[in-house]
């Protein structure tokens, strides 16, 4: 008796986390017959147990996967008693869905296959998700062309068919003429339509299989590719030429610009990829200088190569190699509290023949390279792992991380901070925050703003760095969704004396209290700052009267024995 209790007691807790588990789950027997489903099952797919009893689990399938996928699938099956993975499958009504799905082999006591259970959940949801970040990653949220990543990709794969095909390639840089008028006068959103229609009637005037690119602002690219002769592109250079010209009417007021186009061809240009779009830039700004609204095709004798400013290049990304750079961390602080808030990391390089340099020896160079994304993704990693060692060591404080406008727009920029919340769950995920570093990451607002939203959502917070520089506007203090404003350090520094610094400080303060964003100012040197900082309202702070940036392992010291400014 005391073992059949036993035996129902097993049964029934059996029967009840069938009944109640949050994954779908199927059995089948070994002809792959349904004989029983759950009730999340049918809460997922749409089916009732009676509709599927006895039917094979095929029914469900949708068209995303082939024959050789379910092959696989059942070949695991067999050899190996089990087999996972995502797919797609169908609802009743057709709605596809996507699934984790988990399939067990249930055996006899001779080694015989009894039943097959598949537990799956729905992850359509993430899915999405996933997608949508990919695409932000890809494409302009404006236009929906490609941006500067996709194009890249693009870039690459059409000068290895041009090598294999024997065919040229035209990289045509577009800036357009008059743009900024426009949006001076009639304001942002309008220009925004005025690119939005640009673009098509842009991307109408290419050949099939020619890409256009968006990369800021209103600056295109396009990549011609497959071409004949040197002579082939010229039709479409006319034809781009007469879009861009053309009015564009919105309501009463006829809009109309034109554009400066700069031309560089592959493989006469044997230039990288990058190297190629940076040829064509400086072919556009020849386009302006001879009256706009014409082309210019890159002179590749007369172009001089810089060899100072690419050996510089080149010590820097060795240096990140060999693991030269180093952070330092300046603690920020509320000055009517006393509170340590946090601190923001700051890169330095330990120079092996030049010793400690500050950033400015070293990230101009890398201005608009990929390596400064390299570089930012260095920073983010190590900033990461610190934070792990403080928390091991009983110390915590939120890091700001400088970021650059090509990182910022880097493929899969979001994604891998995802990741590493996902690598590092003892941290809470909003003790990271960014900082927008460089000024051109303003010039494509729509697109910044979008990154910066998919990074919000999970828990990265934003801060707009060196604000009041001149590069900032109430349109884009509107369109950002940044956190917090970092008061430029050197209107800080000079208010004290400047009455030009301390009425920009003011004006600050005012818009960040309209626009209901905090403030922190940088550059604080002094007690005087602090007091007169506190009689504007601005609580938090910091600079070398704080604190001086520091080594990793002295900040936790610091913070034990800070007392006031």
């Amino acid at each position: 008796m005391t073992q059949r209790k036993a035996d129902q007691k097993r049964l029934q807790l059996a029967a009840s986390v069938f009944t109640h588990a949050r994954e779908g789950i199927i059995i089948t027997d070994v002809q792959g017959n349904i004989v029983d489903v759950n009730e999340t099952f049918t809460r997922i797919t749409g089916y009732s147990s009676q509709e599927v009893l006895g039917r094979n689990p095929r029914f469900l399938r949708s068209d995303r996967q082939g024959p050789d996928f379910y092959k696989a699938m059942w070949q695991s099956l067999t050899s190996k008693g089990h087999w996972y993975g995502e797919l797609w499958n169908h609802t009743k009504d057709g709605s596809l869905y996507a699934e984790m799905l988990t399939i067990g082999t249930v055996y006899d006591d001779d080694g015989q296959a009894l039943n097959y259970v598949g537990l799956f959940s729905d992850i359509t949801l993430q899915k999405e998700h996933q997608q949508e970040l990919e695409h932000i990653a890809h494409y302009d949220p404006l236009t929906n062309l490609p941006n500067r990543v996709l194009l890249s990709d693009r870039l690459r794969q059409a000068m290895a068919q041009c090598q294999r095909s024997d065919s040229l390639l035209a990289v045509v840089f577009l800036d357009l003429d008059g743009f900024k008028s426009i949006n001076d006068r009639h304001g942002h959103d309008v220009g925004d339509l005025l690119l939005i229609s640009l673009a098509q009637r842009l991307k109408n005037a290419l050949r099939e299989g020619d890409t256009l690119a968006r990369i800021g602002g209103d600056e295109f690219i396009a990549v011609l590719a497959g071409l004949e002769n040197s002579n082939n592109y010229v039709p479409v250079l006319e034809r781009m030429l007469q879009a861009a010209a053309e009015p564009v009417p919105f309501g009463k007021i006829m809009l109309q610009v034109s554009a400066s186009l700069g031309v560089t061809i592959f493989p006469q240009d044997a230039a990288d990829a990058e190297q190629l779009m940076r040829h064509a830039d400086q072919a556009m700004y020849q386009a302006k200088q001879a009256g706009k609204n014409c082309y210019h095709i890159f002179d590749i004798k007369n172009d001089i190569t810089i060899n100072t400013h690419t050996e510089q290049l080149i010590g820097i990304i060795r240096a990140l190699h060999n693991n030269e750079f180093v952070l330092y961390y300046q603690p920020k602080v509320n000055i009517r509290t006393n509170e340590i808030i946090g601190s923001e990391a700051l890169i330095r390089w330990q120079h092996p023949e030049k010793g400690l340099l500050e950033p400015s020896h070293f990230l101009p160079i890398l201005e608009g390279k990929s390596a400064a994304a390299e570089l930012d993704e260095w920073v983010i990693d190590k900033v990461f792992e610190q934070l792990v060692e403080w928390k091991t060591h009983g110390f915590s404080t939120p890091v700001s991380i400088n970021i650059s406008a090509v990182s910022l727009q880097n493929h899969g920029f979001v994604q891998r901070l995802y990741d590493r919340q996902i690598k590092y769950p003892q941290l809470s995920s909003n003790i990271i925050e960014l900082e927008i570093l460089e000024t051109s990451t303003l010039e494509d607002i729509t697109t910044a703003a979008s990154i910066i939203t998919a990074c919000k959502n999970i828990g990265i917070k934003f801060a707009l760095d060196d604000f009041g520089t001149g590069y900032s506007s109430l349109t884009y203090l509107r369109r950002l969704p940044a956190d917090q404003l970092k008061i430029d350090q050197s209107f800080i520094r000079d208010m004290l004396d400047d009455p030009d610094d301390l009425a920009i400080v003011k004006g600050i303060m005012g818009l960040a209290e309209a626009f209901k964003r905090t403030v922190i100012a940088e550059g604080v040197e002094s007690t005087a700052h602090g007091e007169l900082l506190l009689d504007m309202g601005c609580e938090l702070a910091q600079g070398y009267g704080i604190a001086h940036p520091m080594p990793p392992e002295m900040l936790p010291n610091w913070s034990a024995q800070w007392t006031k400014l």
